[in-house]
């Protein structure tokens, strides 16, 4: 049974040395700590924190907002190591996840995780249904039809013209994917005739 200790700041000139001192008076064992953004999901040393853990273990993080991006993120990260019977505690706000009292907290936690989930899904086609009504594309952006001419006559002259198929997409602006979308229509249509 280790206490494993995580500190995050998301600036390079951001110090550590309040966490790392509240880790440390805690009892961590060991503390990982890292200098990023806690938008960017991939962490490193975060990985290798959750991945270090063992059933027993007790994670310590000085702040919620130091461990997750969201509430979402959180409960995600909670569930994951309470099914691995390690123990989440934060410093700052005094939550223990393994105390009944914070047990309450996961459970509340995980309520207003989904109540989140489902306002974003209500929203979103809220607002779909609203830019329908209002007549506005969804989806990609069309592609202007005469640039697509433009890059089939390119693509399907390329023998004689030398062009690549990343200077077609140079020079008209048609991605790639369009172009062989094309591409495969008009075949489709020739086969028809």
């Amino acid at each position: 049974m280790s206490i494993i200790g995580y500190a995050r700041v998301s600036t390079k000139d951001q110090g550590l040395e309040n966490q790392m001192e509240a880790l440390n008076e805690y009892g961590c064992e060991r503390i990982y700590s890292e200098k990023q953004s806690g938008i960017k999901s991939a962490r490193e040393e975060l990985i290798k924190t959750l991945d270090n853990l063992r059933t027993g273990d007790s994670l310590v993080v000085y702040k919620i907002d130091r461990l997750a991006r969201s509430t979402f993120d959180l409960y995600k990260i909670a569930r994951e190591l309470d099914e691995r019977s390690i123990s989440l505690v934060f410093i700052k706000e005094q939550i223990d996840f393994s105390t009944p009292s914070g047990k309450l907290m996961f459970t509340m936690l995980g309520a207003i995780v989904e109540f989140e989930r489902d306002l974003i899904k209500e929203r979103t086609a809220e607002g779909r249904e609203r830019a329908k009504a209002q007549g506005k594309h969804m989806g990609r952006p069309s592609q202007d039809p005469k640039k697509i001419q433009q890059a089939l006559i390119l693509y399907n002259e390329r023998e004689s013209n030398g062009m690549r198929l990343d200077d077609i997409v140079k020079k008209t602006g048609i991605p790639r994917s369009s172009i062989y979308a094309e591409v495969k229509k008009t075949k489709k249509v020739n086969l028809n005739e």
